[in-house]
């Protein structure tokens, strides 16, 4: 009966085995659902739609004034200043605000001007001192003068000695000498006043022109100085001031361009803050030299009529008008095609020498070829495969396939 009881508890070899290949099917199944989560997720990305984009075709405009180029900039005043001080001091008085119209002339702030007022008193009192020492003066030289007629007399009837006579001479001729050197004094005492009562007039800031404050640079109580002084607590200026009817626009041109642009030149600005207002300008003057580090010149634009909405360093974008060819060149030119849009020159891609396009249709491209016009900048016409208002990628990966699906990078 032991013996039989033993026996019972011998696992057996199948047993083992079987419990053996149970453990290696559940990691085998762990092991390929890891590996289809990451083929998945390898597939999903591969076919996952490219970014793109999106530009629309812009009219291309009257044929009779051409696009010759496109820029943008600023518009910036030709008559723009900070008013500081002449001297160092504190500001006793602020009188203008942001926004506030100035006059030429009008007063903006004061300086603590008293201790250049101490000196203008004293100045003034050294004047009158030398004026009061003239009268005193001129009333003991009358007396001096009636002495000597006396003693002239009483020499020439021999009563009294030359010496007696010399002597009143020589009082009167002092005091002569003692009068002038007063009246000297009063000049420079005058000279003096003068100078402290320029030291006034400095500690008093007023607008040099006509304008628009458009910077409040100080306040009651700070300290002001014509240059850079005690760190950042000294101010160097009052404020800023705009003279809006000198606004202009300044912009960059690629100096590849700079021979498209001459002075009076018909330009169309539109300000970033006003998409839709298009402002007849043109050119004012070229800049005569160039930005070695840009590789381009400056232009500065006027505008036929300026606006109040027209604000100093606004952004505006500037086209540059040209004659169309037609004139210049004769008939034989208006039989060539005219342009039916125009499109940035990023959206079109070259294949084989020939140029094409891809349009948005939906969430799909379509591959269009087209003809391409004139360059006008960044942009250029397209004379057949587009319409003016069609969608198309501007920018997007380098292998799309025609009707592919995309995604637009809002």
């Amino acid at each position: 009966m032991p013996a039989a009881d033993l026996a019972s508890l011998k696992i057996h070899d199948t047993h083992r085995s079987r419990g053996g290949g149970g453990k290696f099917w559940g990691f085998f199944a762990a092991g390929l659902g890891v590996l289809l989560l990451v083929a998945g997720g390898v597939f999903a990305l591969k076919n996952r739609a490219p970014v793109v984009e999106v530009a629309v075709a812009r009219p291309a405009g009257d044929p009779a004034q051409q696009t010759l180029l496109n820029a943008s900039g600023y518009v910036t005043p030709r008559r723009r200043a900070t008013v500081a001080a002449k001297i160092t001091g504190r500001v006793t008085g602020v009188f203008f605000d942001e926004g506030n119209r100035v006059k030429d002339g009008q007063l903006l702030a004061t300086l603590d001007d008293s201790d250049v007022q101490r000196a203008l008193e004293s100045s003034v009192a050294d004047r009158d001192s030398s004026q009061a020492a003239i009268q005193d003066y001129e009333v003991q030289l009358r007396y001096a003068e009636i002495q000597l007629h006396r003693a002239a007399e009483l020499k020439a009837a021999n009563v009294q000695s030359q010496d007696q006579l010399d002597n009143a001479q020589t009082g009167a001729d002092s005091l002569r000498a003692k009068i002038a050197l007063a009246k000297q004094q009063v000049s420079a005492a005058n000279a003096r006043i003068q100078v402290a009562q320029q030291a006034v007039d400095n500690c008093t800031i007023r607008a040099p022109f006509a304008g628009i404050i458009v910077s409040k640079d100080a306040q009651v109580g700070e300290m002001v100085s014509p240059i850079s002084a005690g760190g950042g607590f000294t101010r160097t200026g009052i404020a800023t001031i705009v003279d809006m009817n000198s606004n202009e626009v300044e912009v960059d041109v690629n100096e590849a361009y700079i021979a498209r642009v001459e002075p009076g030149q018909r330009v169309t600005s539109t300000l970033d803050a006003y998409p839709d207002w298009q402002i007849p300008s043109h050119v004012r003057t070229v800049i005569p030299t160039a930005d070695r580090q840009k590789a381009t010149v400056k232009v500065r634009i006027s505008f036929d009529k300026l606006d109040p909405k027209i604000l100093p360093d606004m952004g505006v974008k500037v086209a540059f008008m040209g004659e169309d060819e037609a004139k210049k060149k004769g008939a034989a030119k208006s039989t060539s095609p005219k342009p039916t849009a125009i499109v940035p020159k990023s959206a079109i891609r070259t294949e084989n020498g020939k140029s094409y396009v891809f349009l948005m249709r939906d969430t799909k491209i379509e591959r269009r070829g087209v003809t391409l016009g004139n360059d006008r900048g960044s942009d250029v016409e397209i004379v057949a495969g587009v319409n003016s208002g069609d969608s198309l990628v501007a920018r997007g990966p380098e292998n799309l396939q025609d009707g592919e699906a995309v995604r637009i990078n809002q």
